[in-house]
């Protein structure tokens, strides 16, 4: 009985390591962003990029969306890390933020973003322009199959 009872448990174990084992599988990579930004109230940012992912690059198009107090327009170029994906598609998607800030002229950014599938971006670099933010902003990236 003590030995069906272990026997039991040493398979309940296994099953629990071969489930975290595929969940700790995902990868990570860099990515590169340039987004413009401008508004009035509306705001609206597109912009391009790169990702790359276990030695290949992949070209990126960003679009989105600001909706709150927004005045100016703005070039900020990121560069950082995205984690919790498998695939290059999985840095698809939109992801979402509420934020403040002021440029005039150039400025530090840092920001940390998660989609829908999970994919973590921690982006940090400069933004050049004048820009007065207080909003909600989404910002949808696609991998650009035209490049």
């Amino acid at each position: 009985m003590r030995l069906l009872s272990a026997a039991r448990a040493v398979a309940i174990a296994l099953a629990a390591f071969v489930g975290m084992s595929s969940t700790s599988y995902a990868d990570s990579g860099t990515v590169t962003l340039t987004i413009y930004k401008a508004g009035w109230i509306i705001g609206g940012s597109g912009g391009s990029g790169s990702l790359t992912f276990q030695g290949r690059r992949f070209a990126l198009s960003t679009g989105g969306l600001d909706y709150g107090l927004v005045f100016g327009g703005s070039k900020t170029v990121l560069h950082g890390r995205v984690s919790n994906i498998r695939s290059p598609r999985d840095v698809e998607g939109v992801y979402g933020a509420a934020g403040a800030g002021l440029a005039v002229g150039r400025g530090a950014r840092a920001i940390v973003l998660t989609n829908q599938k999970g994919a973590v971006l921690e982006l940090n670099g400069r933004q050049v322009g004048l820009l007065a933010n207080i909003d909600l902003s989404g910002l949808a990236i696609t991998i650009d199959r035209r490049r």
